[in-house]
């Protein structure tokens, strides 16, 4: 039996998102799963492989079973956002990850758009466990 494949999606742009964005990952991959972690899986951006690495991200959702997103802050992350759009799109499972207490509207935790295209919403690492588990099930 092929291993299932996951695309773990999150903004990437200090050390605290990588640090937790690689914790993400590895509750991911201690559930058996086959990750893509675009910042580990591409090599550093610089001005002449922006299109590479949209490629390789593409793909990734391409190739995935399922995409596992961070969605913490007032705001999700445009690339999360987009990657979330396309794995939609593609019909991929959708397990949006949300420990930030804040929330932009009162009956949504993230923008509705968002919200509606998750299979799940979880809000914590053991959540996410439960949900991948209940996932590989299927």
């Amino acid at each position: 039996m092929t291993a299932l494949r996951a695309y773990v999606a999150g903004p990437l742009f200090d050390d605290g998102e990588r640090w937790w964005i690689e914790a993400v990952e590895r509750v991911v991959a201690e559930e058996g799963l086959v990750t893509f972690l675009p910042h580990r899986d591409n090599p550093p951006k610089d001005r002449f492989n922006v299109r590479q690495i949209f490629d390789n991200d593409r793909r990734g959702v391409d190739e995935c079973d399922v995409v596992v997103a961070s969605l913490n802050g007032i705001i999700t992350d445009d690339g999360t956002a987009w990657e979330l759009g396309y794995a939609f799109a593609k019909g991929k499972f959708l397990i949006g990850l949300h420990t930030d207490w804040r929330r932009r509207f009162e009956h949504e935790v993230v923008n509705l758009m968002l919200e509606c295209s998750l299979d799940r919403l979880v809000h914590n690492l053991d959540d996410l466990r439960t949900a991948l588990r209940e996932f590989a099930a299927r």
